[in-house]
């Protein structure tokens, strides 16, 4: 039986199936820590440098297992670190719980030390956010914040004041006025759409000649129907950044990535397509939708307010993805003409030789798509991919290619910088038998990266699988923002804001106990890559690459590129590597 308020607190999480805490201790959450230090046998607290981290981890414990993520963080500056990975979460529509300290009830208000109106500060941010005041009241607050959580995908937080954890628990409330008895347990609903929405959705995508379906994170455990779909509809899919999962990449019909970190096959499905199926999927960037008018258009979704938001849509579909799709096959007439579906699987092959193409064009020192290109082909069939944000997300979005069963997440609409180190953390303690990879640029390693390694230093023997590895992809260079302002504001590299100084990064995971690799030669790159995935312990292998490569986008016209050109030609610091990089990734030899 729970002695205190924290005591419950802990227990009641159990009851709701949490097991994994990330977290940071502080005095504020001391009677939370206390009561976790009593049974420290039923959960696994994982103690990170920083609060940040520990709500990205969250995030990802979300993203990648479904569950609700738990972090925990103390009163004041503690709560305000968790905000940035909170926000990745509920930004990617993550179920996470946030857990915080307060100063002494009797104290609010009176500016005290660390006192911050925690109430005010997750209005935003979280969808159920509520202060426990009194122990009769933890039982409810408890049960609703994990249940929103769970049902709407959502961030909620629970804000408790150090006295409160400290004071006898009530698990029973008082039978009487102004108490309430919840319970603990979700049930996820399984609605699906009226049959008659159904058919016309059916006999819209049946009439299409040239169907082009696009596919997000929502979509991720909706492989199998999204296949058959395109089998019988003849159609090419594309994959926003968040469903890169979704579908294996060996398929012919499969396009890869959208958006400015995207594929030319894709723009070419979307710029012809006559009918397009958006899947489980908020891609920001309408852009690169078919024209408005072009394409008549069916989205499925499991939330309402998701629908019609990026494109004009003809039918909307509320349910799970794969339900819903399973609920419409039978309605779907097979197309006999494979005429569109061909010319598809021709851009998509052309487009992965044009990768090959440029990966294998030499730099100064390596080419940093040569890397990943690379390091494809020796992917492990389960791996998990955790990417960041800069330059690196490009070529993960691009050079990697997925197979059935692989896992792959990142800060997706947040675009959280520093987010590959603690995703991939998360990963592997979810998952302690699968190979895990982080990839990440030395701006974002020198962010945080650095300090969480020493979180893998003090976890990772405890791993059934030792494969954990780190790619640092250095190039000194703050390098995707150095690029956005030369092309997108027509300004120069500025120094003094974008340079990165260098760090040892394999030394230093070498120092730590973990392995380092060093490659600066093109010529070592695989047998860099053979050596961190068959080591026994995990891996902080850093490569030099060129920041003078550009991430170009998939649909540049010959009239771009000049314009880009000649964008590139002001006075830059590095402006000549620049147009002899740029040229060669341009030139088709």
């Amino acid at each position: 039986m729970a002695a205190t308020v924290g005591d419950f607190l802990v227990e009641r999480l159990h009851q709701w199936g949490v097991r994994r805490i990330f977290g940071y201790p502080g005095d504020g959450i001391n009677g939370i820590m206390g009561a976790l230090g009593r049974v420290a046998d039923d959960f696994d607290f994982v103690r990170v440098r920083h609060e940040e981290m520990s709500a990205f981890m969250a995030s990802a414990h979300a993203k990648f297992t479904g569950e609700v993520g738990v972090c925990l963080a103390t009163s004041g500056p503690g709560a305000l670190h968790l905000l940035a990975g909170l926000y990745d979460a509920k930004m990617d529509h993550a179920p996470v719980l946030a857990i915080v300290g307060q100063q002494p009830s009797s104290a609010l208000g009176s500016d005290f030390q660390q006192e911050v109106d925690l109430q005010a500060v997750f209005h935003d941010l979280a969808d159920y956010v509520q202060t426990i005041v009194e122990p009769s009241q933890a039982r409810h607050v408890v049960d609703r914040a994990l249940r929103i959580a769970a049902a709407e995908r959502t961030v909620t937080c629970i804000v408790i004041p150090n006295n409160v954890q400290l004071e006898p628990a009530v698990p029973h409330p008082p039978r009487k006025h102004g108490h309430n008895f919840s319970s603990v347990g979700y049930a996820r609903a399984n609605s699906l759409p009226l049959q008659s929405e159904l058919q016309r959705a059916a006999d819209l995508l049946n009439a299409g000649e040239r169907v082009a379906i696009l596919a997000g994170a929502g979509a991720l455990h909706a492989t199998d129907e999204l296949i058959e779909t395109c089998e019988i509809l003849g159609a090419g899919v594309a994959k926003a950044l968040l469903g890169k999962a979704a579908l294996p990449d060996e398929l012919p019909f499969v396009t890869g990535g959208i958006g400015l970190l995207g594929t030319r096959a894709s723009w070419y499905l979307m710029q012809h397509c006559d009918t397009l199926l958006l899947v489980g999927t908020t891609f920001p960037y309408a852009e690169f939708l078919p024209p408005e008018g072009r394409a008549r258009a069916v989205q499925i979704d499991i939330e309402p307010r998701n629908v019609g938001m990026r494109y004009p849509t003809e039918v909307n579909l509320i349910g799970d993805s794969a339900a819903t799709l399973r609920a419409l096959l039978p309605l779907l007439v097979r197309k006999q003409s494979r005429s569109w579906q061909q010319q598809i699987a021709g851009q998509v092959g052309k487009w992965w030789k044009d990768l090959e193409t440029r990966a294998m064009k030499s730099a100064e020192p390596i080419n940093p798509q040569r890397v990943f290109w690379e390091l494809s082909p020796r992917l492990p069939d389960d791996v998990i991919l955790c990417g960041d944000s800069g330059s690196s997300a490009n070529w993960y979005a691009c050079d990697l290619k997925m197979r059935r069963g692989m896992k792959a997440s990142l800060s997706g609409k947040l675009a959280s910088m520093g987010s590959g180190v603690p995703y991939a953390i998360a990963a592997k303690m979810a998952f302690p038998e699968r190979p895990v990879i982080a990839v990440v640029g030395d701006g974002a390693m020198q962010m945080n990266g650095n300090a969480e390694l020493l979180t893998v230093k003090q976890y990772w023997r405890r791993w059934e699988n030792p494969c954990f590895i780190v790619l640092v992809l250095v190039n000194h260079d703050l390098n995707m923002v150095t690029w956005e302002q030369r092309v997108l504001a027509g300004d120069p590299k500025f120094p003094a804001a974008q340079e990165v100084v260098d760090f040892p990064y394999a030394q230093y995971g070498g120092m730590l106990g973990l392995k380092g690799i060093r490659v600066d030669k093109a010529a070592d790159i695989a047998a860099a890559w053979d050596l961190a995935l068959a080591a026994d312990r995990p891996v902080v292998i850093e490569f030099v690459t060129d920041p003078n490569v550009p991430p170009l986008p998939p649909h540049l016209t010959s009239e771009q590129a000049l314009d880009y050109l000649r964008a590139l030609i002001k006075v830059d610091p590095d402006q000549w590597q620049i147009i002899k990089q740029s040229a060669k990734q341009l030139l088709p030899f």
